[in-house]
């Protein structure tokens, strides 16, 4: 079994990739839901949707979100009745957080919901949230204090940055199968996600960090920043923001203490023994995923790091 920990959009290319190279059975995706808020009175867990979505079919591939083909009457009905619109839904994408709410409303845990879903959906990975209790990502922002959607969709990633923090994480537990995964998993890839918002927040949940130092699996990453700008996204900023070096060696001095093998683009080549100093293994690569064929290719790159 291979072992995923993702974000959104950066993840869910890899992870196409991967279900292509090897039975999507043999996949259990552990995935971010700080990002998760509640609009309109629903429960929207962005992360675990855009994964799910991929691993479906059902991906926009032009957006990297949402439902290919949705539409958005409901969105521009709510505008005519004032309701704030700037995070967009789209009407099919509103059918899974109508159902996700309802279930939650019954007392089913975000992990079992998750998984009705993904079966509803046909998906036959495994797809756990990193915890069933509620964590958010937070960002202040000059005398702002805001969720992770505000800050990336409604400001648009602009504001300067000051702290990020998780609330509730000290509380929060693992969900049901996420430590059995990393204890019984052949292999472990960290997806070139945001390290901060995506990763960080599955990290700092309790237990999850120390299973990944723990394991006997060989715990692979790929690097979300080539030179000092994320691929897509505001990466290197919070990079910056939490006190860290915004380069591929920065994101291997974070995740140093359980990480074996980083995946770094070529134009890093010069990073390579800075990495290594680490005791990561350090390997250069063409990691922007722009087709399908890059998506399979980074991913079987991967498979034989694992299986070495």
């Amino acid at each position: 079994m291979i072992v995923v920990l993702t974000g959104g959009t950066g993840g869910a290319k890899l992870i196409e990739g991967l279900a292509a190279e090897i039975d999507p059975a043999e996949l259990t995706i552990i995935c971010n839901t700080g990002d998760d808020c509640v609009l309109h009175g629903l429960h929207i867990s962005p992360d675990i949707d855009t994964i799910t979505y991929t691993l479906a079919g059902l991906i926009d591939d032009a957006k990297g979100w949402g439902i290919k083909g949705d539409t958005f009457t409901t969105l521009e009905q709510l505008g005519r009745l004032g309701a704030d619109t700037w995070f967009k839904l789209g009407d099919k994408d509103l059918a899974t957080h109508i159902r996700r709410t309802g279930l939650l409303s019954e007392r089913v845990r975000l992990s079992q919901v998750t998984g009705h879903i993904c079966r509803a959906l046909g998906i036959k990975a495994a797809v756990l949230p990193m915890s069933d209790d509620r964590v958010e990502t937070r960002l202040r922002a000059g005398d702002k204090e805001l969720t992770f959607q505000e800050y990336f969709v409604k400001e648009r990633w602009q504001p300067m940055v000051r702290k990020v923090y998780y609330a509730g994480v000290v509380k929060s537990k693992p969900a049901p199968g996420v430590l059995n995964a990393l204890g019984s998993a052949s292999g472990i890839v960290v997806c070139p996600s945001n390290p901060v918002t995506s990763i960080g927040p599955i990290l700092a949940v309790p237990g999850i960090r120390d299973a990944l130092k723990e394991t006997r699996a060989t715990v692979v990453g790929v690097s979300p920043i080539i030179g000092a700008s994320a691929i897509s996204g505001p990466a290197h900023k919070l990079m910056s923001a939490s006190g860290w070096e915004a380069s591929a060696l920065g994101v291997a001095r974070a995740y140093a203490d359980y990480l074996d093998v980083f995946v770094i683009a070529h134009e890093d080549q010069s990073l390579k023994a800075g990495i290594e100093e680490l005791n990561i293994r350090a390997v250069t690569a063409d990691i922007r995923m722009n087709s399908p064929a890059d998506k399979q290719r980074l991913a079987r790159e991967l498979l034989a790091l694992i299986r070495k």
